[in-house]
């Protein structure tokens, strides 16, 4: 189902059959973070599909390009949970944020987060990398959807993706797929 609503919100132009695995991982401990890094060069978009559970309540995910942690980024986040909504946006920031501040919660042990984050045009070396993020979760009708997009002030191919909590760390369980699409 996940590589069904994938095809849905990827790549206009990306049919399933374009999509091939690039790296995947499922944390087996608790982790500060997860890094993609040594990307091939040879595809249009990347795609990364991530089940996420935090160690620690309210957190944010977090994703960086190349170990770029400087104030390069800028992103625009709206998040609705059922009977409110808020639009968020920020500029020069120090990484591309998804899920609300109080959007993934720790309460309950089977209780996970999803997200679809794609990267387009990631390896194009004259124009900066745009990225986009449908995000969710549920804790029993206690959840939320958001719409994330996020710029990389940065025309450098991109090689290495980096994934991280806000607070606390990424729980046992939480896994990750690196996609290429065509």
């Amino acid at each position: 189902m996940l590589n069904n609503i994938a095809a849905l919100v990827g790549a206009p132009t990306a049919a399933i059959g374009d999509y091939e695995s690039i790296s995947t991982t499922t944390l087996s401990t608790a982790t500060a973070s997860i890094t993609f890094s040594g990307i091939p060069s040879t595809y249009k978009h990347l795609q990364v599909r991530g089940i996420v559970r935090p160690t620690s309540n309210n957190a944010d995910m977090r994703l960086t390009l190349n170990s770029d942690t400087g104030s390069n980024y800028a992103r625009h986040r709206l998040i609705g949970n059922g009977s409110t909504v808020d639009a968020t946006g920020t500029a020069s920031t120090a990484f591309i944020g998804f899920f609300d501040a109080n959007g993934l919660q720790t309460g309950t042990a089977s209780v996970f987060g999803v997200a679809i984050i794609d990267i387009l045009d990631y390896a194009n070396t004259s124009k900066y990398k745009t990225v986009r993020i449908l995000s969710g979760n549920d804790n029993n009708g206690s959840g939320q959807v958001g719409l994330s997009s996020g710029l990389w002030q940065s025309t450098a191919a991109t090689t290495t993706l980096t994934l991280v909590m806000s607070a606390g760390n990424l729980d046992t369980y939480s896994s990750f797929a690196l996609y290429g699409i065509k």
